[in-house]
């Protein structure tokens, strides 16, 4: 399935839905129970944009900096870094999502066997 197709809507709203579980747990909740193809293409982008968000803010590490970091920084810091993430999940993304989601679709089989 190309899930490029899914609607971002779709997507969107599962993820709103599922606002306070940690994204670990998403995919976990999603590879036990039978779930739509929208709510796994959902998880899995939450889970590249998550993935996106930690290189950003490894790469923020390796900066020095001159000066210490002002209030404004620290307090918008992680709301631009989600931003940036954003801006690439909207571009795309870096693939990670599409190949977990093909990664789960080849895996059902082995999943449903090994509860039986």
């Amino acid at each position: 399935m190309d899930i490029s197709g899914i609607n971002g809507n779709d997507y969107a709203s599962i993820i709103a839905q599922n606002n306070g579980q940690n994204v670990a747990d998403k995919i976990d909740s999603i590879k036990e129970q039978n779930a739509s193809d929208v709510e796994k293409v959902a998880a899995c982008r939450e889970f590249e944009a998550y993935m996106i968000e930690q290189i950003y803010k490894s790469m923020e590490k390796t900066i020095d900096r001159a000066t210490e970091k002002s209030d404004y920084e620290e307090y918008f810091g992680d709301m631009r870094i989600q931003e940036y993430a954003s801006k690439v999940m909207d571009q795309g993304g870096l693939g990670l999502a599409k190949q977990l989601y093909e990664s789960m679709k080849r895996n059902e089989g082995d999943i449903r066997l090994s509860q039986e």
